[in-house]
């Protein structure tokens, strides 16, 4: 079992730490561990976000744990060359179409909540996002127009084979939890939506047992904050993916708390490949000083396990010992408390 290792910059490092500490405490067999430069840290060393040598990692790898890239000194950069570059080339050159990302409540973390603990206790659901196409991969530039005035243009689009296949992958997951999906979408303005959505419902007829419902992205923003619990699963585009599960996590509490899974088609000996990340962002104001949550990156290395390795075992006893530690009220700055990145990396290693 290959495991390339990709800790990035900002907190990256931090977080990516616990996470192989909660590995290393496993103990798993035949386990090896190639770590590899990314983001803003490659681009010091290399010349290049996501050099050859990185992408060669990755492939040789059955899985991918990676940290975070960001760094505010490569902003002045080429849009190639910044460090956001790295996790966009990995996704679209290893064929990473599938974004999962679990949304659930934690026992205890009610009051940790934006919402009323009665609504946020409700929360189970799970985010499918769409990663290889839209505003994020398709034409952009700036050009000055006729008068004089600066324009800057991204290209939306999505062909119906990709609509398609994150389709299947949202009916499939809806059919392993309650069965119902949320297609969302903006159909009433955009083309590039009513395509989806006529794809999607006709992907649809594939699931009889799965009810499906669609929802503009505006009315899905607001019933996240309202009736959370409403929703089993949702599947939406890469612009609509991103900014909704920003929202999803400060539903539960906090955005050091969620986990995620960029998957394709290959398979390897154990599982799917797939790149495993928490969503939280380098998060540089904070880097250094022992204070990012390190709990996205710990559940997004149990996703790792159950998706990639086929250890459903080792991942349901990862996932165990950090709702453990929260119901025992161990807490980091974010969720208000005053546990450091190490504590709380210590008290999931306790617990496992």
């Amino acid at each position: 079992m290959r495991i390339a290792v990709m800790p990035g910059d900002g907190i990256g490092p931090e977080v990516i730490a616990q996470a192989l500490r909660v590995l290393e405490a496993l103990a798993l067999p035949d386990l090896v561990l190639i770590e590899a430069d990314v983001g803003g840290l490659a681009y010091k060393r290399h010349g290049h976000p996501l050099p050859e040598e990185t992408l060669a990692a990755a492939r040789a790898a059955d899985a991918v744990l990676f940290g975070a890239v960001g760094d505010p000194a490569c902003d002045g950069l080429d849009r190639h060359l910044r460090p956001e570059q790295a996790i966009l080339g990995l996704r679209r050159e290893l064929g990473l179409f599938a974004n999962l990302r679990p949304v659930r409540m934690f026992a205890g973390l009610e009051d940790a909540s934006a919402l009323r603990s009665e609504i946020a206790g409700a929360i189970d659901l799970l985010i499918v996002r769409e990663l290889n196409g839209d505003v994020y991969f398709g034409d952009k530039g700036t050009r000055t127009l006729d008068d004089g005035r600066r324009q800057g243009w991204d290209l939306m689009s999505y062909a119906e084979d990709e609509v398609r296949r994150i389709a299947h992958v949202a009916f499939r997951a809806a059919q392993g939890r309650k069965r119902r999906l949320t297609s969302v979408d903006k159909a009433n303005v955009l083309e590039t939506s009513q395509l989806w959505r006529e794809v999607v419902s006709e992907v649809a007829g594939d699931y009889p047992e799965v009810a499906l419902d669609h929802l503009y992205v505006d009315n899905a923003a607001m019933q996240l904050v309202r009736d959370p619990g409403q929703f089993d699963v949702i599947v939406t585009g890469n612009l609509f993916g991103d900014i909704l599960s920003d929202q999803a996590s400060m539903c539960v509490g906090s955005i050091g708390l969620l986990a995620s899974a960029a998957l394709g088609q290959r398979r390897t000996s154990y599982g799917t490949f797939g790149l495993y990340e928490p969503i939280h962002g380098s998060a540089p104001d904070i880097a250094g000083k022992d204070t990012a949550n390190p709990l996205a990156a710990i559940l997004s290395l149990a996703m790792l396990l159950r998706h990639s390795l086929g250890r459903e075992r080792e991942a349901e006893r990862v996932e165990g010992a950090v709702a453990k530690s929260l119901a025992d009220g161990v807490r980091g700055g974010d969720l208000g408390g005053n546990q450091g990145t190490t504590a709380l990396g210590d008290a999931v290693v306790a617990r496992l």
